[in-house]
């Protein structure tokens, strides 16, 4: 196989309580990528459909992540890549955790499969390095994997991957502005109180056992964020309204998807999601500002073959 186009889906970061450690990827949002082995060496970046992005390989996402894989095998050929982007640039939702992991997938299936999914997240890792200054692994790790993925250490890199409960369906709402996720970090403190840390850990350890018992309300006590949403909610207009909106709709919980702007909320059962859908809308729909909206499963596949 010389050819092949894949889906890289957009992710939601976080999850409330789980900063830099929690992930999950979605269903029906993402990028398309079709990728070439060619005869001539190195990567080429070309077209980018729907957005303006460097197409040197050395500037781009996909591009570090590849050639970070292509040294690693000592391999000396080449690839062509083309971008359909439909995640937007400082969305929240993995648009560069998209590329970079769609990248290394492709060229992994192309060469063979030398390396599995999990072996990949490393490579992945080093286009979000580019992004966003850090090689974190929150949004690679759930677009290789699937479903929910926990990041138990990052040295050394020990990932778990968790099935989603079979009626959780995320609801996303992206207003139209741009938060970087290195402008998102600077703003952090490096310290918080240890009652706040207690709090945060009691939540994502919760958070973890609802998913694996499928105990939805115990799923939704455990959406808190006492650390990292009051510092970021600031950046994004309308949240708290927002927020307001969706759990009064019957979502379980809801916070920051990533490092913003979006906004995640996360339901049982789809009918209740389309519902927070609406009542998310109806924040912006009153200012004015304009957003896209997205109501997707839990995509149990991550990056996967057209």
């Amino acid at each position: 196989m010389d050819k092949i186009s894949v889906f890289c889906p957009a992710t939601i970061a976080n999850i409330s309580c789980g900063f830099d450690v929690l992930g999950l990827a979605l269903d029906t949002v993402g990028d398309i990528m079709t990728v070439q082995k060619t005869k001539e060496p190195g990567i080429r970046i070309a077209p980018i459909k729907e957005q303006d992005l460097p197409t040197d390989p050395e500037k781009n996402v996909a591009g570090v992540a590849g050639l970070a894989l292509m040294k690693s095998l000592d391999y000396k050929g080449g690839f062509h890549i083309e971008i359909q982007k439909r995640i937007k640039a400082g969305s929240g939702i993995g648009s560069s955790a998209a590329s970079a992991a769609g990248a290394v997938w492709a060229i992994n299936e192309l060469l063979g499969r030398p390396y599995t999914p999990l072996e990949l997240v490393p490579f992945a890792m080093e286009g979000e390095r580019l992004a966003s200054g850090a090689p974190h692994a929150d949004n690679v790790a759930p677009a290789l994997l699937g479903g929910f993925t926990l990041v138990r250490s990052y040295a050394p890199l020990d990932i778990i991957r968790i099935t989603s409960p079979r009626e959780l369906v995320a609801t996303v709402v992206h207003p139209q502005i741009e938060v970087k996720t290195s402008d998102s970090r600077k703003i952090l403190k490096t310290t918080f109180p240890l009652q706040d840390g207690i709090k945060q850990w009691g939540n994502l350890g919760g958070l973890v056992a609802g998913l694996y018992t499928q105990d939805y309300e115990l799923i939704g006590r455990c959406l808190v964020d006492h650390i990292i949403e009051p510092i970021r909610a600031i950046l994004i207009p309308g949240f708290d309204a927002v927020k307001s909106e969706a759990l009064g709709a019957g979502a379980l919980g809801c916070g920051i998807s990533g490092s913003g702007p979006s906004i995640f909320a996360l339901s049982k059962g789809r009918k209740t999601a389309e519902n927070v859908g609406r009542a998310m809308s109806k924040v912006y729909d009153s200012t004015g500002i304009a957003f896209d909206l997205h109501v997707s499963e839990i995509n149990p596949r991550g990056v996967k073959p057209l």
